[in-house]
């Protein structure tokens, strides 16, 4: 595992609060929106954050409006993102993680040429593990 990162979901206010913690931090800062990906969503919502990273230093803060079928509620809204650059140990981890707990996404390669996967563990952790598959042979 190379990093780990928080990932904050935000109730359709994420470009304001990207942008306060941008000005509080400093950084480099890359914007993805829904519109912008193949991920199909209602119009008023492909102007909303899809996926967000704050670079600054060593550290990576990551958000997002989330999906618009979930609802975001406050105190509930962070997870905890686990990049991986071996995939089997990835595979491991999630495994581990998921006893006990719920997988609420399976490990599946996704649109931005990763493995991930998600899950809640039995003590109410959310968490999501990520493996750039730029990383094979």
């Amino acid at each position: 595992m190379n990093l780990i990162s928080p990932y904050f979901f935000f109730p359709g206010n994420c470009e304001e609060a990207i942008t306060f913690y941008h000005q509080c931090l400093g950084g480099e800062l890359a914007i993805r929106r829904f519109g912008d990906t193949e991920m199909p969503v209602e119009n008023e919502y492909k102007n909303k954050i899809m996926h967000a990273e704050l670079v600054f230093g060593d550290n990576k803060i990551m958000f997002s409006d989330g999906a618009p079928h979930k609802k975001i509620i406050n105190g509930n809204n962070i997870q905890i993102n686990l990049h991986f650059d071996d995939e089997q140990k990835l595979e491991q981890v999630f495994k581990k993680l998921s006893d006990g707990g719920n997988i609420t996404m399976p490990l599946e390669v996704t649109f931005w040429n990763a493995k991930f996967g998600m899950l809640e563990d039995k003590f109410g952790i959310k968490w999501m593990v990520n493996y750039s598959l730029d990383q094979q042979n």
